[in-house]
C-alpha cells in the first residue's frame, strides 16, 4: 500500500527517536519526506530513502533550530521549492529539563516553550495556506500523556505539552470545513534518547541498575510496563493520514499504556 504517494510529509525533530519512526513508516506509505533536527542527518536520510526506494520518494533535510522562527520560515520554503509544499506536517520537535518551578532556569523555560509549542504555531500557520489550496492536509502535534495529565518537576514541559493539545483543537476548528485535519498524539513513555537519558540518571541517582531503573520508571505511571515504540506512533499517523481518519478532528489521542486511564 502506497497511499501517501505523491504527498512530502515534513517531520519536526526527526533525525531519532519518535520523528525518526514516524519519518520511516510514512515514506513505507510513499510520502517523500522532509527530515529537520540536530545531529547526524545522513544515516537517518538513508534509513528513510530505504524505507521509501519502493515507491520513488524522495528525502531531504533543512537543519532549522525550531527555536527561530527565521529558520523554520526558511525550512517551509525549502519544501515549497524543492517538494512543491508540504501536505502532511508532523510537529515533533522537543527538549525537556527536570527541575522544581522555584528552581527553574528562565532560560530553559523560554526554550523548551519555544521548541515545544512556539515551533508549532509557526510551521502549521506556514503550512495552511497550500493545504487550503490543495483542499487536503494532515497536521499531527505530538503531544505526551503531559498535554493531558501533570507530573512534578516537568511545568515548562506540561505547560507547553497541554498547549499543544489545545492549539490542535483551537486550529482543528477553523479547518474544519475543509479537507484538512489537525490532531494530537499523546505518547506515554516511549524509549528515546530523551527517555534513555532519564533511565540513566535515575539509575545514577539511586544507585541502582539501569534496568532497574528502567522497570521503576514505568512502573510508576505506565500500567502496561512497556514501552511505546516510535513505530507504534507512526503507524497511528498513518492512520490519521488515511481517508477512514478524514472526520477525526481536534483529537488528542492517547498512547500511553493505560497511563491517563488511572
Amino acid at each position: 500500500m502506497s497511499f501517501l504517494k505523491g504527498k512530502t510529509a515534513l517531520v519536526t525533530g526527526s533525525t531519532s527517536g519518535i520523528g525518526l519512526g514516524v519519518a520511516l513508516t510514512l515514506a513505507r506509505q510513499g510520502a517523500s519526506v522532509v527530515l529537520n533536527g540536530f545531529g547526524d542527518a545522513e544515516g537517518p536520510k538513508s534509513e528513510v530513502a530505504a524505507a521509501g526506494r519502493a515507491h520513488g520518494a524522495k528525502v531531504g533535510y533543512h537543519g532549522a533550530d525550531m527555536s527561530k522562527p527565521a529558520e523554520i520560515e526558511a525550512m517551509m520554503a525549502y519544501a515549497a521549492a524543492e517538494f512543491g509544499g508540504v501536505d502532511v506536517l508532523v510537529n515533533n520537535a522537543g527538549i525537556q529539563h527536570v527541575a522544581n518551578v522555584e528552581d527553574f532556569p528562565a532560560a530553559k523555560w523560554d526554550a523548551i516553550i519555544a521548541i515545544n509549542l512556539s515551533s508549532a504555531f509557526h510551521t502549521t500557520r506556514l503550512a495552511i495556506p497550500s493545504m487550503r489550496a490543495k483542499g487536503w492536509g494532515r497536521i499531527i502535534n505530538i503531544a505526551s500523556t503531559h498535554g493531558l495529565v501533570a507530573s512534578a518537576g516537568k511545568s515548562a514541559y506540561v505547560a507547553a505539552k497541554h498547549g499543544i493539545v489545545g492549539f490542535t483543537k483551537a486550529v482543528a476548528l477553523e479547518t474544519a470545513t475543509t479537507g484538512i485535519t489537525v490532531n494530537a498524539i499523546c505518547p506515554g513513555w516511549v524509549l528515546t534518547p530523551l527517555v534513555q537519558k532519564q533511565i540513566d540518571d535515575r539509575a545514577t541517582r539511586d544507585g541502582i541498575p539501569v534496568a532497574q531503573a528502567e522497570k521503576d520508571l514505568l512502573g510508576e505511571k505506565q500500567p502496561s510496563l512497556q514501552f511505546t515504540t516510535p513505530e507504534q506512533l507512526g503507524e497511528l499517523a498513518v492512520f490519521l493520514c488515511s481517508d477512514a481518519a478524514k472526520n477525526v478532528k481536534g483529537q488528542a489521542w492517547a498512547m500511553d499504556g493505560g497511563w491517563t486511564a488511572q
